[in-house]
């Protein structure tokens, strides 16, 4: 003991003998700068191994050159070019915009003057790449029958379930009905499963993985969430990414455009959360492996979520009709929640999604409840507080007066289509079509002919087609209202691609040169700040 104590002693004498030459105040800001400086190696080592090093370094590199004097302004100034053009195909302006109350009430006449607003919409009967989703005109048909139905319960509001109980029956049948499309009827789902209605699929993913999170901190006590995606997922995963803060982990996808399950099993640590697989995918129409996927999720106890935006309303009828559908839905086990869009081949009003969960202990995690408000107790469901009823009663309207037969019978019609589609773009010399597609979403490139300049001509000719990118690709959702046109649409297609072929270069007010050099643009912080510069200008 006395040694040790003798050691301890002549080491304090000869620190502060090697120490007594420095400063006090060096003395105390090395162990702050030493801590800086770790920070910062900390950082830059997650950057790299989050974003690979060449994207951190061109990020520096842009920042220092726009340091350069007149650099930014420049670039402000190209910027402001872009977003120009990119708006040049606008029909109005801000400065047309009505910004006060007129002084005397125009009555009836908005009637008049809404009609006129509408009248310089485009032509999007049978033209458009998904958008619209029931057939015929919006005034007669099926239209008609939803728009009724939302007429009649315009007024109410499920936030008072007091009151309008009818529209809370409303909803817990429209719930009801697409879980059993999507495996609640079956034994290996578990036989717990539930849901909510929602404005849309943006807001059924942002509830499924806020949803997720929570659940998974209650579990397994994470704090630092992240979540596995393929690069083919939706947008809005990367949105909800951004709003409740978890890190995203993006795989690529494999040579057959599908997420990559030994990428995703890569990806796995103790602050997983959860994965995401497509059924199908917005850009491609291919089925992710789910099976493969689920029992992943299974293995390491972490949530799965499937996205059914575009392929609830159709998958279920399709496999019914003998077509060869991958397993998708509740039957797979490690399936946690499902997000499918009643707005798009459901044939209801635009505004109409479900989130559904395996059970309900899952679900719980999706409510806010608030105990301490002066106002009163308050429980919400959703993002949304007050939610229009009459969304929801069109939604039941579309299901009930359609049923089974009517969608078996509708998805009969879009899938033999889409494969005529698909056929008729494989027989065009110089186009191919992407991956072998599950469903009603056909994408195409070309190696022979700038494929976005064949956008510009088919735009010309009133087609409004997705542009996508890696690889550069068009695709075309089919619904109900190509049914009747996908002829005209194939002779276009050919015609177009003929017409770039005999004149290639970018037409006057075409925008694939915005869109090529948009894709070949390693900066890709200066895309996303053009993309925001768009945005904040047109709203």
């Amino acid at each position: 003991m006395e040694l040790a104590m003798d050691f301890a002693l002549r080491l304090r004498d000869a620190a502060n003998h090697h120490l007594s030459r420095y400063e006090p105040l060096v003395l105390l800001a090395a162990p702050l700068l030493a801590l800086l400086a770790a920070r910062t190696l900390h950082a830059a080592a997650a950057a790299v191994a989050d974003r690979g090093l060449r994207t951190v370094l061109l990020a520096l590199a842009m920042t220092a050159i726009k340091l350069l004097p007149g650099v930014s302004a420049y670039i402000n100034a190209e910027k402001r070019k872009v977003v120009d053009q990119l708006q040049s195909g606008g029909t109005s302006t801000k400065s047309t915009l009505r910004t006060e109350l007129p002084t005397v009430g125009l009555s009836n006449q908005v009637i008049n003057d809404l009609e006129t607003l509408k009248a310089r919409d485009v032509n999007w009967q049978g033209k458009c790449s998904g958008t619209v989703y029931i057939a015929g005109s919006e005034s007669e048909g099926h239209f008609a029958l939803i728009n009724k139905a939302y007429s009649m319960f315009s007024h109410t509001n499920p936030l008072h379930q007091d009151v309008f109980k009818s529209v809370a029956q409303l909803e817990a049948e429209v719930v009801a009905m697409t879980a059993a499309l999507l495996g609640s009827k079956e034994k290996s789902s578990g036989g717990q499963i539930c849901g909510n209605m929602t404005s849309g699929g943006t807001e059924s993913i942002l509830l499924a993985v806020k949803t997720s999170r929570d659940y998974m901190r209650t579990k397994k006590g994470i704090t630092k969430p992240e979540m596995i995606i393929a690069e083919s997922a939706h947008s809005a995963y990367d949105k909800a990414a951004q709003y409740f803060n978890i890190k995203v982990r993006r795989v690529p996808v494999n040579k057959e455009f599908l997420a990559d399950v030994k990428g995703f099993k890569r990806c796995i640590n103790g602050n997983t959360i959860m994965m995401v697989g497509s059924a199908p995918g917005f850009p491609h129409g291919l089925i992710d492996p789910i099976e493969e996927l689920g029992e992943l999720a299974s293995r390491y106890d972490i949530c799965l979520h499937v996205d059914l935006c575009l392929g609830g309303f159709v998958l279920p009828f399709a496999r019914k009709l003998g077509y060869p559908i991958p397993p998708f839905d509740f039957c797979v086990k490690g399936v946690t929640s499902i997000s499918t869009d009643v707005h798009k081949y459901g044939l209801a009003p635009k505004g109409t999604s479900i989130v559904l969960y395996k059970n309900h202990e899952i679900r719980k995690h999706q409510f806010v409840a608030v105990t301490e408000w002066t106002g009163g107790l308050y429980v919400s469901p959703t993002i949304a507080g007050s939610r229009p009823g009459g969304l929801i009663a069109g939604a039941w309207a579309a299901m009930t007066s359609l049923g089974l037969n009517g969608y078996m019978e509708n998805t009969g019609h879009i899938m033999e289509v889409s494969k005529k589609i698909q056929r008729g773009i494989e027989d065009i010399p110089g186009l191919f079509v992407i991956g072998k597609p599950d469903m009603t979403v056909v994408a195409f490139g070309s190696d022979s002919v700038d494929i976005f300049e064949v956008n510009d001509i088919m735009s010309s000719k009133g087609w409004h087609l997705n542009a996508l990118q890696r690889p550069n690709s068009l695709h075309i959702c089919v619904t109900l209202q190509h049914t009747v046109i996908y002829e005209e649409f194939l002779k276009d297609l050919k015609d177009s691609v003929d017409t770039v072929k005999a004149n290639p270069g970018p037409i006057s007010g075409g925008r694939a040169p915005i869109y090529g050099a948009a894709g070949k643009m390693p900066d890709r912080g200066m895309v996303r700040e053009l993309l925001v510069e768009f945005m904040d200008a047109s709203c």
